[in-house]
């Protein structure tokens, strides 16, 4: 895992390649996409869930 030293080194490369007024956006998009991430391990968690319990009652 990076230390603090090594996430600024990346932070700054990031901010150099893409600019101060894009990272706003990214960050907004990266947030978004996480969000439907976890939405779709949850829906898939409820799936499997049920899915075994018709398997235990057969």
């Amino acid at each position: 895992m990076p230390s603090g030293a090594e996430w600024f080194i990346v932070l700054l490369v990031v901010l150099l390649i893409f600019g101060g007024s894009q990272l706003p956006k990214m960050a907004r998009n990266l947030g978004r996409a996480q969000q439907e991430l976890k939405k779709g391990f949850a829906e898939a968690n409820k799936e499997a869930e049920a899915e075994a319990g018709e398997d235990s009652t057969k």
